[in-house]
């Protein structure tokens, strides 16, 4: 999968099942989301659990700062690209997501935005370089949504504190081309 066959399918789906145990995993299963974030593992069990979503027909993303036993190296996406048939990665570090770019895999960037010093340092962060797409978290700012996809220069996901069908519909009417969320609730939207 590559960047613009991913963005074609967030536009027929915007909402991204965000999972972090297996409970939470048996349930994006069975959803509508077409495209689930892996939010926990360990080395030990990825394989099998990325096998398992694409089984079930879905694109799955591994958060490699949240799989245990990965380190914060660039050896940990070589794992995944070669161990591993995992569309993408997310990580908070550029050199990660950098390192998943060369490799072919798709690399979604998160950014938490806490005040504006890092809203401010978000362009220094991201370049064409670095990531494919940029999750910003808490994704319950509509403006400054707006604000990123004007200024990123990448297509921004809008995660963390998503709800309800407002904080959907808010964040996508802001210009975000999906939403994440670990609520089954939303996954259904």
């Amino acid at each position: 999968m590559d960047t613009p066959q991913l963005l074609e399918l967030l536009a027929d789906g915007p909402v991204i099942a965000a999972v972090k145990d297996d409970d939470g995993l048996k349930r994006a299963l069975r959803s509508e989301a077409p495209v689930l974030f892996l939010l926990y593992g360990d080395i030990l069990t990825i394989r099998d659990t990325v096998a398992q979503v694409r089984e079930a027909g879905k694109r799955v993303f591994v958060h490699l700062d949240l799989v245990e036993g990965l380190s914060t190296r660039e050896i940990s996406v070589d794992f995944i690209a070669r161990s591993t048939a995992a569309d993408g990665v997310i990580s908070t570090k550029a050199a990660l997501t950098r390192r998943a770019r060369e490799l072919g895999l798709v690399a979604i960037q998160r950014i938490f935005l806490l005040d504006s010093m890092a809203l401010k340092n978000l362009e220094r962060h991201v370049s064409n370089e670095t990531a494919d797409l940029v999750e910003v978290l808490p994704g319950l700012m509509p403006k400054i949504i707006r604000q990123l996809c004007r200024t990123a220069g990448r297509p921004i996901i809008a995660g963390g504190l998503i709800s309800d069908k407002e904080d959907v519909t808010g964040a996508l009417g802001a210009g975000a081309v999906a939403v994440s969320s670990t609520n089954p609730a939303v996954w259904s939207m």
